[in-house]
């Protein structure tokens, strides 16, 4: 009884200094708790939306055949040494070295390659993915929740989407629910389930930082703070009705590792590219044939255009679409097949969509009027190889054996880029090119050894083995990645 008593004068002492705080008040015997406010009511509870969507999420193994041989001759190689070094602090203990078996034909031989991250698309078998993902993959294993395992086939990978579709013999899978892109808001709350540094079934969450963040590349990504690392590429990005919203591909960083800032494809881009890819295998894409830049606010200014928008034509290829429709250089496209284009990424977007051989009506601003013009659409062709030219005659350049035609970076560009050193792709034939890398990247790195310029470059390239994959760091705008080029391949 004494206890009780005491815990009564206890909890009324607390009750009576909350209320001070205005957190409670006491009125007589009766005690009146504030109600809470609709943020915390408001705070999310994921584990519904991991049981829902949770089955959908697959792990993605990529495996590459090598001969036993190629894997150096015993012994680790210089890469994992580096990696042991770098994150554990302690070289990589010594292994026996055996030796070489000379010649004796060695067998392929299949040796993981990478760990990512997918969704089922369709319950017939049909799931999505990151190109990258799968690129250069022999072999695709894709493990479900179930601990079923299945190879799965590469049904079609777009490089410029970084949106791949593979297929798995199964039926009656759980698949995700698209959601409608349109009704995500900034502020939303977002969930991502991955296998970041091939741990599985790993949930992350957040919320979304911005809606169509353009990053340089071909698509307007949405813009999260959920944690994303490697092997969380290809997971499903879900709001909180449980359906997809995104694929995540990219982080912001100058480390290699999660910095607060992740990019996802919005996923109405995303099955527009997969629904090409489940039909054909390819996607094609529109083109009109021009050079384009953003107008800026001094230019809008100066040319009566009012606000800057639309997209400045800084020059037209010779027998272009666009030169047969009229459109000439110094024009502004301020709308195409009747959407406004507000800035000069909006453009390429827009034609890229539409589908060869349609004719659209496209607006141009023109000497302080604007201009109605009748345009049609030709079809972007494969990328073909960049004819390299020599070093010689490029003033700071260099050619690489991988098929890189690098420059110098200016001051002005370390400073906009915010980097100490680096060269910049003036082009990329094979095997570069077959890795993704154009002109415009910049290479920081190459095989964990930092590049500060031209000369530095030429002397790493001398020392790496080409006949193996190399690595190599780039920025593609504000985002670091790394790239991994198959000379061989």
């Amino acid at each position: 009884m004494v206890q009780h008593v005491w815990k009564k004068s206890v909890v009324a002492a607390a009750l009576v200094l909350m209320g001070a705080s205005g957190a409670v008040l006491l009125q007589g015997t009766h005690v009146h708790a504030q109600q809470p406010s609709a943020a915390v009511r408001g705070l999310p509870d994921f584990t519904e939306l991991v049981e829902q969507v949770g089955p959908s999420v697959v792990n993605i193994r990529t495996l590459e055949k090598v001969r036993q041989n190629d894997a150096a001759n015993g012994g680790p190689d210089e890469e994992m040494q580096e990696f042991f070094r770098r994150f554990f602090g302690v070289p990589l203990p010594n292994m026996p070295r055996q030796a070489p078996r000379q010649n004796r034909p060695q067998p392929e031989e299949a040796q993981p390659r990478g760990v990512g991250s997918g969704f089922i698309l369709t319950s017939d078998g049909y799931i999505m993915t990151n190109a990258h993902v799968v690129d250069g993959a022999d072999e695709v294993v894709v493990t479900l929740t179930d601990k079923r395992e299945f190879k799965a086939k590469i049904v079609g990978a777009d490089k410029r989407t970084d949106v791949a579709v593979v297929k798995i013999s199964a039926t009656g899978l759980p698949a995700v629910k698209v959601g409608d892109v349109s009704r995500l808001k900034v502020g939303e709350w977002v969930m991502a389930i991955g296998s970041p540094f091939g741990l599985e079934n790993t949930v992350t969450a957040g919320i979304v930082s911005a809606k169509q963040r353009d990053t340089g590349d071909y698509l307007p990504f949405i813009q999260t703070d959920v944690a994303i690392n490697p092997g969380n590429s290809g997971g499903p990005l879900i709001n909180m009705r449980g359906e997809v919203v995104g694929i995540n591909s990219q982080i912001y960083s100058r480390s290699g590792g999660f910095m607060g800032i992740s990019f996802s494809i919005p996923m109405d881009e995303a099955i527009r590219v997969s629904d090409q890819l489940r039909a054909s295998g390819r996607v094609t894409r529109g083109r009109i044939g021009v050079q384009i830049d953003q107008v800026t606010k001094e230019v809008a200014e100066s040319i009566g255009l009012g606000k800057p928008q639309g997209a400045l034509i800084r020059g037209v290829e010779e027998g272009s679409p666009a030169e047969k429709a009229g459109i000439e250089a110094g024009d502004i496209i301020t709308r195409f097949d009747g959407k406004a284009i507000d800035k000069a990424s909006d453009l390429p977007r827009l034609v890229g969509n539409t589908k060869p051989g349609s004719r659209v009506n496209v607006t141009v601003f023109r000497r302080g009027a604007s201009k109605d013009l009748n345009i049609t659409v030709a079809e972007v062709q494969p990328e073909k190889n960049v004819a390299q030219k020599p070093a010689e005659e490029r003033k700071g350049s260099a050619v690489a054996p991988l098929g890189l035609v690098v420059a110098e970076l200016s001051d002005g560009q370390k400073r906009e880029l915010r980097v100490r050193g680096g060269v910049r792709i003036e082009s990329a034939a094979e095997p570069a090119a077959r890795a993704g890398l154009r002109e415009g990247d910049v290479i920081l790195a190459i095989a964990n050894t930092e590049v500060l310029g031209v000369r530095d470059f030429e002397t790493i390239m001398a020392r790496v083995d080409k006949s193996r994959p190399v690595s190599l760091l780039i920025r593609r705008g504000d985002v670091a990645q790394y790239v991994l080029v198959r000379p061989g391949r």
